[in-house]
């Protein structure tokens, strides 16, 4: 086995044979795990969290030869800032669920994670990260981001600006010599 009972040291694991538990139907388990966490492409930019998670799974037997399971786990993702490109962190709280009743047709009652008995815990854990990131992942909540005409960071220079471009419509006005 390559996780541990709750209080005990958890080992690295990318996944885990339920079938070693022996649960009985209504019987669960709460293991504590050691996921390894890939980088995570968004919005074009890559976003890493530091190495392997500490995650909390429960795992529950259901009636017949199915499992209930329950992932949660917190990171911090490190990347560009949304606005302004420089350094940002977010941390992200994660709790996913699953369900795996294989005896029935409705395919919705099949997890993707779960391969007979053996589950995917890395590929869940990066599909949950991928669920739950924030909208924007800030260096700040101030932060100004860049100009939009010349690129510089408003952040360094809060008074930058640009004069803005001539009405089109007053074009043919610039045209006239007024003598």
């Amino acid at each position: 086995m390559t996780a541990a009972i709750v209080g005990a040291v958890s080992q690295r694991t990318e996944t885990l044979d339920l079938g070693t538990f022996a649960l009985t139907s209504g019987e669960g388990r709460a293991l504590e795990v050691a996921v390894p966490v890939d980088a995570l492409r968004y919005g074009g930019e890559g976003y890493a969290a530091a190495g392997d998670v500490e995650a909390r799974l429960d795992v529950s037997r259901t009636t017949g030869e199915g499992y209930a399971l329950r992932l949660r786990f917190d990171l911090e993702l490190a990347g560009p800032c949304m606005r302004c490109l420089e350094p940002a962190t977010s941390e992200v709280t994660i709790e996913a669920r699953e369900i795996d009743q294989p005896d029935g047709d409705a395919e919705e009652l099949r997890s993707p994670y779960l391969d007979d008995q053996t589950i995917d815990l890395r590929s869940w854990a990066r599909d949950a990260i991928a669920l739950n990131v924030p909208p924007q992942i800030l260096c700040s909540e101030s932060c100004r981001g860049l100009c939009p005409t010349c690129g510089i960071n408003l952040n360094e220079r809060p008074g930058h600006g640009h004069e803005p471009p001539p009405d089109p419509r007053w074009a043919k006005l610039s045209e006239l010599e007024l003598d």
